[in-house]
């Protein structure tokens, strides 16, 4: 059974979903797993979605293509993934937390470091946060799956350099703590 990824990008408004998912099972594909958001007024989704052995990759792009210049979308693509039966997602142990100063390099210092540390980030949120008169905050929240051993504390200390160089204050609770 063929798996494919569907991403896209547009400026949000209502029915995206809709037309989407449509188009999609007209040409009989199942949509397995979902992830969207709003970023900036603008509409973000990835989708994986399995069809039946003798779906055409062809028609099914041109139709989501089709879909994606009714919708005005800016962006949309369709990729065959070819082992769909990889690994299960790491499961999520800890949440981190960031804010300060917005300025460049927040996000890849703090994915570096948790990289550095094998700490696997399973979701990422962001938001920049602004203050008439006062400079904007950026905020930062992660899911990560953190090595067995490793406990919030060491992965603290671990992080300590990123965040005096960041000049970000940094939080890191057990998810289970967190609910």
């Amino acid at each position: 059974m063929p798996h494919f990824a569907v991403s896209m990008v547009g400026r949000d408004q209502p029915g995206i979903v809709a037309k989407v998912t449509r188009t999609l099972l007209e040409h009989g594909a199942n949509v397995e797993d979902a992830q969207s958001t709003i970023l900036r007024g603008h509409f973000a989704m990835t989708l994986i979605v399995s069809t039946d052995d003798d779906v055409d990759p062809a028609r099914l792009r041109a139709a989501l293509e089709r879909a994606g210049t009714d919708l005005r979308l800016d962006a949309l693509t369709l990729s065959q993934i070819e082992d769909s039966q990889a690994a299960p997602a790491p499961e999520p142990s800890h949440i981190v937390t960031v804010h300060g100063v917005d300025h460049p390099g927040i996000v890849n210092a703090v994915a570096s470091a948790l990289a550095e540390c094998d700490v696997n980030i399973t979701d990422l949120n962001t938001r920049l946060v602004g203050d008439p008169g006062r400079e904007d905050l950026y905020a930062m929240m992660l899911e990560v799956a953190v090595p067995e051993g490793l406990t919030a504390e060491g992965l603290e200390g671990l992080l300590e350099a990123t965040r005096r160089e960041q000049g970000v204050e940094l939080t890191i609770r057990d998810l289970g703590e967190a609910v």
